[in-house]
């Protein structure tokens, strides 16, 4: 990457994220300087709209580390009588204020590109539904008569169900094997046209107004479950202190607890102080600030079990 003259090369290389060049290469890391340069933002945020029994429809944008929840959260079915909630986008926010002081937000990509292990009718129907048909599957193992399979997905098959990991070897749905039967950070990539909940205005130019940040991370013990910032800066900084669990799309091994800050640490475009005095400088008299919310959904308690 050469934020300077927006470039970005890549030559073969197999991981998503710097082979899929529209995505982190250019709508984070390329484009979050562009919006340093011309006062806007590109964050690594999830979209999604959440109405209420009384039809009030609110927009809210959470960022997350890898494989800490946010296409789970974007594509989330309420449990609460009444409540809906709608999918803008997964994973990309770009977003610039109006001329009423509006925070408008829009989803820069075409469909979603998300961890499969984990992904099933029970975590995530809607994102099974969205990866159905017109889709690519990538490090998964296959079953002989040409289904994919992950961990996660064993209730899907028969124990005996034959399956090709993605290591290429032979062996059932039930068996015990010494490495997974697909890799823990492959993916399933399909249209976002495709999923059950996806809200109509997912291609407005004009964006989504968006009331609510929300920062988390993957963090057992120490942080709540979810507290509120008292002001603007005092939400930046709870962004910049984001910390979380190393996961399958990072390059450390463990449970090492990383600092991630607004979950960006792998695609920002500039240097971090600048990223803040960005963040800060947003804050303008007659501007709707959203509120911001720290959120943290793998509080373990005393018996290893989510709180």
């Amino acid at each position: 990457h050469i934020p300077d003259d927006s470039l970005i090369m890549s030559f073969g290389s197999g991981y998503g994220g710097n082979s899929l060049l529209g995505k982190k290469c250019f709508a984070l890391r390329i484009a979050s300087r562009i919006a340093y340069d011309e006062g806007w933002m590109a964050e690594h945020m999830l979209i999604m709209s959440v109405t209420n029994p009384k039809g009030e429809e609110k927009f809210v944008c959470a960022a997350f580390p890898s494989a800490c929840g946010k296409t789970n959260m974007a594509m989330l079915t309420p449990s609460l009588p009444g409540w809906k909630i709608m999918c803008v986008g997964d994973d990309i926010a770009w977003m610039r204020f109006n001329d009423k002081g509006e925070l408008r937000a829009i989803n820069p990509e075409a469909g979603f590109f998300g961890v499969a292990p984990g992904t099933n009718h029970k975590t995530n129907p809607n994102a099974l539904e969205s990866c159905m048909k017109n889709s690519v599957l990538t490090n998964v193992a296959e079953t002989d008569d040409g289904r994919f399979f992950w961990e996660g997905l064993e209730s899907e098959y028969e124990s005996d169900t034959k399956i090709t990991t993605w290591l290429g070897e032979k062996t059932t749905v039930g068996a015990k094997t010494a490495t997974p039967k697909a890799h823990p950070n492959s993916r399933f990539c399909c249209p976002a046209s495709q999923c059950p909940i996806i809200h109509p205005k997912w291609e407005d130019p004009a964006g989504v107004p968006i009331s609510v940040f929300m920062f988390g991370g993957r963090r057992p013990e120490g942080i709540p479950l979810v507290f509120e910032a008292r002001s603007w800066r005092h939400g930046v900084m709870i962004g910049a202190q984001v910390k979380s669990e190393a996961t399958a799309a990072a390059e450390f091994k463990g449970r090492q607890v990383m600092h991630d800050p607004m979950a960006m640490r792998p695609f920002m475009g500039y240097n971090f102080g600048k990223y803040l005095e960005h963040w800060l400088s947003l804050e303008k008299p007659g501007r709707h600030m959203p509120r911001i919310f720290h959120v943290n959904w793998f509080r373990l308690d005393s018996n290893g079990r989510f709180a």
